[in-house]
């Protein structure tokens, strides 16, 4: 889950394959390019900092003559603003977290995508298809997906921290070293999952009882954090955070004495995204772009930049064994990802989930 500039980054190069960009035919009407040949298409991204693989955008570019200009946005909302306020338009092809993507299908902002011209989506894991908010992907091609825990210190907290209620109940060697994410949906997680209700509630009486329990467990917070909390665990001053999978494992790349459990009441399956935009003129380049980045050593420079695990099924299994014992979590199987909800657009109950935050942060 990608929301801010991740302060250190993997170098990481991408292998120019010899092969043809899998896009690069006619496509037709349906790609919205009509007789434009690809090498004279142009094409304009937003994605987040740090998330693409150094040389992916210039193999691509090498590859096809499409020129790519990079556009940065630091969150989700930032995104949707700016597609907004250029009526749907700015760019071709966005990289947006899924529970986004309603917005998008909603406002007629999101393109169908053509699997016709998307051959590497083979080299998707199946279970990457089977996705709540886009089931079959219809709208979006995902990039990344992961999920949440936490995150701890294992030489200075006692025994591994199997379930959310550690944040409500801790023992008292941990009051006021431990950290919870302090953004939705994030922010009303623990207490969800420890009592029993969905990640996706638009129960106000469910987003009422989440909101005293977090408040509850905010007497024993250092804080929200969500942006410093694995430097924070490598400095030794959290001892225990809420964490997205991959953010802990920037920590664990500095102190191998941090480590990440899922507990045991499950957690969220958050999935990021690339859909190309229905206003733009250049479709063919973006589907061949989104065939690009599936190419099995491009999704594997994907994963080793980020450190998150990536629905290339061809990707991941040319990751360095090594990597996958640095980092366990990189091992999580789909089949235990889709174990864990789904994150979905709340809709109109986002004005619940946003007076939840305001009071917890009050309080």
């Amino acid at each position: 889950m990608r929301r801010w500039i991740r302060s250190a980054a993997l170098a990481t190069t991408v292998v120019l394959a010899l092969a043809a960009c899998g896009g690069g035919g006619d496509a037709g009407g349906d790609a919205g390019t009509g007789d434009v040949p690809l090498e004279d298409q142009t094409l304009t991204i937003s994605n987040w900092d740090a998330y693409t693989p150094e040389g992916l955008i210039e193999a691509f570019e090498e590859e096809t003559g499409v020129d790519v200009t990079l556009a940065l946005h630091t969150t989700n909302e930032d995104l949707v603003g700016k597609i907004q306020a250029a009526q749907g338009g700015g760019f071709d092809l966005v990289f947006i977290s899924g529970n986004y993507l309603q917005t998008l299908i909603d406002q007629g902002w999101a393109a169908e995508i053509d699997h016709d011209l998307i051959p590497n989506l083979a080299n998707l894991h199946p279970e990457a298809n089977e996705l709540g908010y886009d089931p079959g992907n219809r709208y979006s091609v995902p990039y990344t997906w992961g999920t949440t825990g936490v995150c701890y210190r294992s030489d200075l907290v006692e025994d591994e921290p199997t379930s959310w209620t550690i944040f409500h109940d801790p023992p008292a060697d941990l009051v006021g070293k431990m950290t919870m994410l302090g953004t939705n949906p994030w922010l009303l997680e623990p207490a969800l999952r420890s009592l029993g209700f969905s990640l996706n509630t638009t129960d106000p009486a469910e987003i009422e009882a989440a909101t005293r329990w977090t408040i509850e467990a905010k007497e024993n917070l250092k804080g929200f954090d969500d942006t410093t909390f694995y430097s924070e665990l490598v400095a030794g001053n959290t001892w225990l955070a809420q964490a997205w999978d991959g953010w802990c494992n920037y920590g664990i790349a500095e102190d191998p004495n941090i480590r990440f459990v899922v507990p045991e009441e499950g957690s969220a399956l958050w999935t990021d995204t690339m859909v190309i935009l229905a206003s733009s003129e250049n479709k063919e380049a973006a589907h061949a772009f989104i065939d690009f980045v599936l190419r099995p050593e491009n999704g594997k420079a994907v994963a080793e930049l980020v450190y998150y695990k990536v629905p290339n099924r061809a990707a991941m299994e040319q990751l360095d064994p090594k990597l996958l014992e640095q980092f366990p979590n990189l091992g999580i199987p789909p089949s235990e990802l889709l174990t864990y909800e789904s994150l979905r657009d709340p809709g109109e109950a986002i004005s619940l989930w946003t007076d939840a935050a305001a009071k917890i942060k009050s309080a």
